[in-house]
């Protein structure tokens, strides 16, 4: 008789590691199929609320049948199809809104049709250009497939805001990329990521070949907005470097996608009797290279432009592995002059980037300002 131990089982099945494995697999394949699913059940239904946009702008029908016509015509679908959804007076007017910003950035700039290049041969940019000069465009431009890819209440955020074709691909490419939710996205553009994004004084340009140098400089913000910190806490360094760490998942949100958190005040031993410890490492996975994060209560000044200089120099010998690339170093500082920065970084070695940031009370008084404006306006 065999005595060595063994599960019993009692159903005569047995869920070894091959078992877990493959339910795992089958698990990750149905929520790809749900996800597939949702897409497509979200790009019919903005195929549908495009082509009404489109019918509204090509027909003219407040020329034809008076202002009402919006109200009428939402009025009608509820009564034809009481118990479906999207038919109030102020979604259809955003079906017509949602149309006419994209109809109306082709009409006026020619790199807009890039959009409508389709090699599944749906419409392409020559066919547009034809159209536009034979024919109305306003009945010829249909959805492009990326549209699909995001929830209608992003697309009204979206073009509720965004004044160029480039400001609003911006929003709709980081929302499939990082799967911004809505009020993210609201957040997002709010703290004008767009103009933000890529925009820190760096000298990435002489310290990095050219497609790295592009690379770095998306990866970096022209001001940081640390809201999520209370002002009254920062007075030094240490307070702001103290309340990022212990907001660590804000922080790395308000950085971006791909960061991941190394150290804090890591230990750099030169020998026996010389230490030095930048304020915060991270890595940034997709670039594969670390940030080293200099933060300073404080104006930009000079000085600061060589610590972290060679801080970022210790990171590539030190901790740079096969594979990563050139390190980078980013100050955040209170304030800083364009002028004093660009001098600053001018012969510097290593690629390092200047920023600001915005704290609460900042915040608060940015919008008790511009509530001002408002009451003086209606005044």
């Amino acid at each position: 008789m065999d005595n060595k131990p063994t599960f019993i089982s009692r159903d005569g099945m047995i869920a070894d590691s091959n078992y877990v494995q493959w339910i795992a697999n089958i698990k990750s394949r149905f929520q790809q199929s749900q996800i597939k699913a949702a897409v497509k059940v979200n790009t019919s239904l903005l195929e549908f609320y495009w082509s009404v946009g489109r019918d509204l702008v090509a027909l003219k029908a407040e020329e034809r049948w008076g202002s009402g016509i919006v109200k009428q015509f939402a009025l009608d679908m509820r009564n034809a199809f009481p118990d479906a959804k999207g038919f109030s007076d102020t979604n259809v007017k955003y079906m017509k809104r949602w149309y006419l910003f994209y109809y109306k950035q082709v009409e006026k700039d020619q790199q807009a049709v890039g959009l409508w290049e389709d090699p599944k041969g749906r419409q392409d940019a020559d066919q547009i250009k034809e159209t536009k000069k034979g024919r109305q465009l306003a009945d010829q431009l249909e959805m492009p497939e990326i549209f699909g890819q995001i929830p209608w209440y992003h697309h009204i955020r979206i073009i509720s805001h965004c004044k160029t074709l480039d400001e609003a691909m911006f929003y709709m490419n980081k929302t499939i990329e990082e799967g911004w939710s809505r009020s993210w996205l609201e957040d997002q553009i709010a703290q004008n990521l767009y103009r933000n994004q890529g925009s820190a004084i760096t000298n990435f340009d002489i310290a990095l070949p050219a497609p790295q140098s592009k690379l770095a400089k998306e990866i970096l913000k022209n001001e940081y907005n640390l809201s999520f910190i209370n002002a009254e806490c920062v007075r030094q360094e240490k307070d702001l470097e103290e309340a990022l760490v212990a907001n660590v998942t804000r922080f790395l949100l308000e950085l971006g996608k791909g960061f991941a958190y190394v150290g804090r005040q890591m230990e750099l031993r030169m020998d026996d009797e010389t230490a030095f410890f930048p304020d915060l490492v991270f890595y940034h996975i997709p670039q594969k290279r670390y940030v080293i994060i200099e933060l300073k209560a404080v104006k930009f000044e000079p000085e600061f432009a060589g610590k972290l200089n060679f801080y970022v120099t210790a990171a590539d010998k030190l901790l740079r592995g096969d594979g990563d690339n050139e390190s980078v170093g980013l100050i955040i500082c209170k304030t800083a002059k364009k002028t004093i920065v660009e001098w600053s970084l001018k012969d510097i070695n290593k690629p390092l980037g200047v920023s600001t940031y915005q704290l609460e009370e900042v915040v608060a008084r940015t919008i008790a300002e511009l509530e001002q404006q408002k009451e003086k306006a209606r005044k």
